[in-house]
């Protein structure tokens, strides 16, 4: 009799084991795509946000009612990385006041931050997106 006993034990045992190492496997399987499927940055490179960042401000500011005197001039912030971007424009309105646009990207969360002052006064604050970057999201 108590070698039937261990056979219902080591059967339900092998039961138990199979369904932990399932569980085990969907869920690290989940993880995987969670993780390997998140976005991207839209701007991959430092040289890449540093060129496009003009004309999404640029976009931006117009849908705002803001017009630029002139194109923006953006440079590398000190202390980027391939893995931290980081990139500062200047410019002014047609009406003379200074205009500052941060942008940020994040490789490792794949988040983006942009920033635009005018006259030293947020018109834009941690967004995720710039002009038509925002309208390619929502599609």
């Amino acid at each position: 009799m108590s070698s039937k006993i261990q056979q219902i034990g080591r059967k339900k045992a092998l039961i138990l084991g199979a369904a932990a190492l399932l569980v085990l496997a969907v869920a690290g399987g989940g993880a995987f795509l969670l993780l390997s499927g998140r976005d991207e940055l839209t701007y991959k490179t430092q040289s890449a946000l540093r060129k496009a960042l003009p004309v999404t401000a640029a976009a931006e500011l117009h849908e705002r009612g803001v017009t630029l005197a002139a194109p923006l001039k953006c440079t590398d912030l000190p202390g980027w990385t391939k893995e931290k971007l980081r990139v500062s424009c200047t410019g002014t309105t047609s009406d003379k006041k200074p205009v500052e646009v941060l942008g940020s990207g994040e490789q490792e969360t794949a988040e983006s931050h942009y920033t635009i002052l005018v006259d030293g006064r947020p018109v834009v604050e941690n967004a995720s997106c710039l002009g038509a970057d925002c309208h390619a999201e929502e599609g």
